[in-house]
């Protein structure tokens, strides 16, 4: 639970930090095509080749928030997640023998995290630039898909797994190779929705070229055609940001929420004795709600956010809501290394695989330490493992 205290004071920090600071060329998307969900800029009339913003929005592109404590929380995404998702695949691919449902769809997730994580680089470069974007109006279309796209992917794996996690209790004596292949089926068709749901983002340009500051922003300026009538200038990032709020996040939310409901009452129905398999029934109901708090506080901020900010950003209300807006998001992009920590308490067999892998110890070792062991008794007065012969062996490892 202390991580989720940590979480609950990033989410203080993030929104007093934002509470501070509130209170490329022609083809980049200046001349009618740069719509994403950013702050308002309008065209430059000395220049039309620039946008220019007003100035809270100036302070906030150069303010501390935006050029140091984002860019922060981004490496720390980075730097817990790479190795933490990437031990998870190995885990699940290379060490796990016998496939379940659970494992498939934690794989999936810990890849759709790792495909997140590995384009944090980009974000931490452009946000230590003062929000400066060098690398092109291509380049910029393809974090953007690749960020949403697995953020939103991540969101749905987590809901599969709420779902098989209240079906294998409900349902204990289903077949499990049936299982697998529904599981493979239902990431085939995540997948294949995330792809096209993220093809929008390619649609228009992304990066705008400011005025003052002097930098070219990437997904966080929008230009505002006419001031009278904004909403054609958002439309198409409109429709699209509130479909992707609304219903890739909303209805898996409600998934998660109604999986996890059930769940803890088939547990608590189970809790009667004070036998050792009621204190793990404990065990796991703490789990799963530290599962759904973590979830609920990482995501549920900024797809809130998002929902407001495109709302006045309809309108040309130029205090929308954006700075928050990108603060809740590093709540979001958190998740991603916070899940192959719930995979380690969640799984017996993945916390030794994983120390197992951390050990250098091959399956073949494993299998031939389990073996040596199942043949052993285990003394509780010499805290060891003792053969039919007499000898002793350390439970250590």
């Amino acid at each position: 639970m202390g991580w989720c205290r940590l979480v609950l004071v990033l989410v203080l920090l993030c929104c007093s930090a934002a509470a501070d600071k509130t209170g490329s060329d022609c083809d980049n998307g200046v001349q009618g095509r740069g719509k994403g969900r950013t702050f308002i800029g309008f065209k430059d009339p000395e220049n039309s080749c620039q946008a220019v913003v007003d100035p809270t929005t100036a302070d906030t592109l150069k303010s501390r928030l935006t050029t140091v404590f984002i860019p922060i929380v981004y490496i720390i995404v980075f730097v817990v997640g790479l190795p933490a998702n990437g031990m998870a695949i190995w885990v699940f691919l290379f060490r796990t023998k016998k496939k379940s449902p659970s494992s498939i769809y934690m794989a999936n997730l810990a890849l759709a995290d790792l495909l997140f994580v590995i384009w944090t680089p980009l974000k931490i470069s452009y946000h230590f630039s003062g929000n400066d974007w060098i690398y092109g109006e291509g380049l910029c279309k393809v974090l953007m898909g690749f960020f949403y796209g697995n953020m939103y992917c991540s969101v749905l794996f987590i809901a599969c797994l709420s779902v098989q996690r209240y079906w294998v209790v409900a349902h204990p004596l289903s077949q499990q190779r049936k299982n697998n292949k529904l599981a493979i089926g239902v990431c085939v068709a995540i997948w294949a929705f995330i792809w096209l749901t993220t093809t929008p983002l390619y649609l228009y340009n992304h990066t705008v070229k400011v005025k003052d500051p002097n930098i070219t922003t990437c997904h966080d300026v929008i230009v505002i055609e006419d001031r009278l009538n904004p909403f054609p200038s958002v439309q198409l990032p409109y429709y699209y940001f509130i479909f992707m709020g609304m219903v890739v996040f909303l209805v898996p939310c409600v998934v998660i929420v109604v999986a996890y409901v059930l769940l803890l009452r088939a547990l608590g129905n189970s809790m009667e004795d004070n036998s050792t398999a009621s204190k793990n029934r404990q065990r796991a109901v703490v789990l799963i709600v530290t599962v759904l708090v973590t979830f609920l506080v990482c995501f549920i901020p900024s797809n809130i956010m998002l929902v407001v900010h495109y709302s006045l950003l309809k309108d040309g209300v130029v205090n929308n809501g954006y700075s928050f807006y990108i603060s809740t998001l590093c709540l979001a992009s958190l998740n991603s290394c916070l899940d192959p920590f719930i995979y380690y308490f969640v799984s017996e067999d993945f916390r030794n695989h994983v120390k197992n892998t951390l050990l250098c110890r091959s399956s073949r070792t494993v299998e031939r330490m389990r073996v040596s062991f199942s043949s052993m008794k285990y003394s509780r007065k010499s805290k060891s493992f003792v053969s039919d012969s007499g000898n002793t062996q350390s439970s250590s490892c």
